[in-house]
């Protein structure tokens, strides 16, 4: 995922806390999905990717041994950087602590 993202999220809301995957203390490059779920969970992270067709796999198979996540965005395709950037701020402000615990949702929200 670009790192544009992470650069305007900031700009905006800079108060976020905002990691990728390869940065220090989180998981690097190359982690398999399965793994980079328990991190979230451990650590309290929603998941923000482009991974739309193995992801919702990994999420179930996550769940059916009784883990969990925060959340897990998925970017749609085509993807309006804008737009994403806007509902993640709306997302970071208005959303509930567990509104996307174990779910996947997509973005832009539409």
């Amino acid at each position: 995922m670009s790192p544009l993202y992470r650069e305007q999220l900031l700009r905006y809301k800079p108060d976020l806390i905002v990691l990728k995957i390869g940065d220090e203390g989180v998981p690097p490059e190359g982690t398999l999905d399965p793994e980079i779920l328990c991190w979230c969970e451990e650590n309290g992270f929603v998941l923000i990717t482009n991974n739309r067709s193995s992801m919702p796999v990994h999420l179930i198979d996550h769940l059916a041994v009784g883990r969990h996540v925060p959340g897990i965005l998925v970017l749609r395709r085509p993807t309006s950087i804008g737009k994403v950037i806007s509902d993640l701020i709306l997302i970071a402000e208005a959303a509930e602590e567990d509104e996307y615990f174990d779910l996947i949702s997509y973005l832009p929200l539409v």
